[in-house]
């Protein structure tokens, strides 16, 4: 129960706790062994109650019972007789909640019972007892789902159910479960249009004005805040998901190497075409990036029109570190036939996505804003050259000037072209943006300046009001709100260390779309990188700047030669969706294992990558590690990869999470020196045998 502190135990209480684990232990092998014999009198039965009222949380008291109740009443057809049975048991679940009110088994059992529609359920009684057991404990969330699962049973009118939600939150401004409920309410009420909830604006803003009084009655308490924070996504979000970015962009032209003469190298032009390193191996990734999670993209809504023989195979996958179906960002792969790759003409491919009610948002929320774009695969007589190139012929260093050469001007291309900006946009961003404005206005003059919820909450409405200029190229105040939301991610740091990473990757978030909203500051950080006699690679250099966190990737799509090397990265997530990319470098970072690596296996034109100087195998007991499938999941698929490592008397225990990241990337050049595990005995031979392709590992050829 909340706000009650524990007791210290008395020298008698232990004697106490002897009898009623021994009663226990007894009451449990009889009722156990009643159900497995399903005896099912009246005699057993209250055995079970007995020991439910011991402890509610005996499942297999409760699964005894559900079985006996069935039984019992199989040849009964005497209503009274049933309703009797009914009630019995629901006093049941009244004894086993008195002794534990959060008891999981006992609301379960309850809301079985009713499913069940034995009897007419009597409301005046269920609804009684709720209320009963919220004024006990009013954020008892057991009590509330149960509530909520009462009132769709019975036919409540979710308005009335929005009512009692006000009367618990002025009875308590701490209940976190009516604020709670009550925005799964409003949520149906908006979606549904219900009549008194038409219009989304005037909602909002009653409800900003009523959490408000709130947070300004007790700052310190935590409930307002998350009403507060779930009232500003809902305002400052998008209603329906929208294309953001793509790869190819519009009107793109792709090109594997377009050989032109100089005098003294023949270097590469790209004034015209994109170099695509993943035409060597003849596919084209096409990547579509949303503005927030959706499911649901197939062939039949994803239309491909193309001069290339698309075959009925092809499948949308997300690229997500997530099995949950929904992802930001989905790819496709379009593979080229020997064929179409020695024509000299030029492949034009057409996407096309029409409104379509599949592709969904968690919100339940579908894509209803048509985008088509078109790009071409320009083809040469230089293109069998080319697919000799060996861009690996030395190892590629990350000091520009060894082994490349700049090409003067950046050819990265815009990442704006597929942004959506329509009127609806707009109008909903006005009174998004008012809203917003009067928000930070008045958390400016909250009276207690060192509270940390309200320099949280300040920071999160001046990036909300950031992102609505963003759409609207503001970019001076847009640059102004962001530096704001800067110093305040600083002064929690230092007010609140406890969270300490988690305002320093929101920092970094803001700091990465500061660097990345406008291609005058994003070619601040671009070169065009051309080794001699190869392709020319977008280059961004994002190193040094204490990033502990990766975003905006969406705006970086095109970048082939990425260097974040001297943050403090634990993770590469999101770099998934750069399927551009070919060189990596995440050297003096601290990524712990290789698990945190897991997002590039997702990348097919990934061949360098340096990792070198982390702390992958440092930390003897790393949680990390579980974060993807192990040997021992039935989700692993490359188990000849184990058997493979297995032969040469590798340990599996050991380096099980480096043999299933080697396995699924392909790389060319590794640099891995200055991590512990790079100095374990047969760490080397996982890297080589897994990594058929690897040329250079920590600069010494392997072949």
């Amino acid at each position: 129960m909340h706000g009650q502190p524990r007791q210290p135990k008395k020298p008698e209480d232990s004697a106490v706790a002897a009898a009623k684990a021994a009663k226990l232990r007894e009451l449990q092998t009889q009722v156990l062994h009643n159900h497995h014999t399903a005896t099912y009198t009246e005699e057993v039965l209250g055995l079970s109650f007995k020991l439910l009222e011991i402890n509610p949380e005996a499942y297999m008291a409760w699964n005894y019972r559900k079985l006996a109740l069935q039984h019992n009443l199989k040849d009964l057809s005497d209503l009274e007789a049933i309703k009797s049975s009914v009630d019995n048991e629901l006093r049941v679940v009244e004894a086993a909640l008195r002794a534990n009110p959060k008891s999981y088994g006992a609301w379960y059992h309850r809301k079985w019972l009713l499913n069940q529609k034995l009897t007419p359920v009597d409301s005046k009684r269920e609804f009684g007892l709720l209320d009963k057991l919220l004024k006990v404990d009013a954020r008892n969330f057991h009590g509330w789902n149960y509530r909520r699962f009462l009132a769709k049973f019975t036919g409540v009118p979710e308005e009335d159910e929005l009512k009692y939600t006000m009367v618990k939150i002025c009875d308590n401004f701490s209940n976190y479960s009516a604020w709670h409920n009550r925005s799964i309410l409003l949520s149906n009420l908006l979606i549904q249009q219900n009549k008194g909830f038409e219009s989304k604006q005037e909602i909002f803003k009653e409800e900003f004005d009523l959490v408000t009084q709130a947070l300004f009655t007790d700052p310190s308490d935590q409930s307002g805040w998350f009403y507060h924070l779930w009232l500003l996504a809902q305002t400052s979000s998008p209603e329906k998901p929208q294309l953001i970015a793509s790869w190819p962009c519009n009107d793109a032209k792709l090109s594997l190497f377009q050989i032109r003469k100089n005098d003294d190298l023949n270097m590469v032009s790209s004034s015209s075409s994109i170099c695509c390193y993943s035409l060597k191996d003849r596919i084209i990734p096409i990547v579509l990036y949303f503005d927030e999670p959706v499911k649901g993209l197939n062939p039949s809504n994803v239309k491909l029109n193309s001069d290339l023989v698309i075959g009925k195979d092809i499948q949308w996958r997300p690229l997500s570190v997530t099995d949950s179906g929904y992802s930001n960002c989905w790819v496709t792969y379009l593979e080229i036939t020997d064929k179409e790759c020695s024509s000299s003409q030029q492949l034009s491919v057409e996407v096309c996505i029409p409104c379509s009610d599949d592709i969904v948002s968690r919100s339940g929320s579908n894509c209803n804003c048509p985008v088509h774009f078109t790009f071409t695969i320009e083809q040469s007589n230089n293109d069998d050259k080319a697919h000799d190139i060996d861009l690996f012929h030395e190892p590629i260093s990350w000091s520009c000037s060894e082994s490349f050469q700049s090409d003067g001007n950046p050819s990265c291309v815009a990442f704006d072209q597929l942004n959506i900006t329509n009127t609806v946009v707009q109008e909903n961003s006005k009174w998004h943006l008012e809203g917003l404005s009067d928000q930070i206005d008045l958390f400016r003059e909250l009276p207690d300046e060192n509270s940390k919820f309200a320099k949280l909450t300040l920071a999160r409405l001046l990036l909300a009001c950031a992102a609505i200029k963003s759409r609207g190229n503001s970019l001076i105040e847009r640059k102004g709100y962001c530096e704001e939301a800067l110093g305040l991610f600083s002064d929690l740091i230092n007010l609140d260390p406890s969270h300490k990473r988690y305002y320093e990757d929101e920092r970094s978030l803001v700091l990465m779309d500061q660097l990345t909203c406008s291609m005058e500051t994003f070619t601040k950080y671009c070169s065009v990188q051309v080794k001699w006699n190869s392709a020319p690679l977008n280059h961004v250099q994002l190193c040094r700047l204490s990033l502990t966190r990766i975003g905006f990737t969406e705006r970086m799509l095109c970048v082939q030669m990425l260097d974040l090397s001297h943050n403090s990265l634990r993770s590469v997530e999101g770099l998934e969706a750069l399927q551009q990319l070919v060189c990596l470098n995440m050297s003096n970072n601290q990524m712990s294992s290789f698990t945190s690596l897991e997002p590039l296996s997702k990348i097919i034109s990934l061949k360098a990558l340096d990792v070198s100087f982390n702390q992958i195998g440092a930390h003897p007991i790393d949680t990390t590690r579980y974060i993807c499938p192990s040997p021992f999941s039935h989700k692993v698929q490359p188990r000849e990869a184990f058997e493979e490592c297995r032969k040469k008397n590798v340990d599996m225990e050991e380096f099980w999470d480096a043999i299933l990241f080697f396995k699924s990337v392909k790389l060319v050049q590794l640099d891995i020196k200055g991590n512990a595990v790079a100095d374990k005995d047969n760490f080397r031979t996982v890297v080589t045998a897994l990594s058929p392709s690897l040329k250079w590992l920590d600069g010494t050829c392997v072949h």
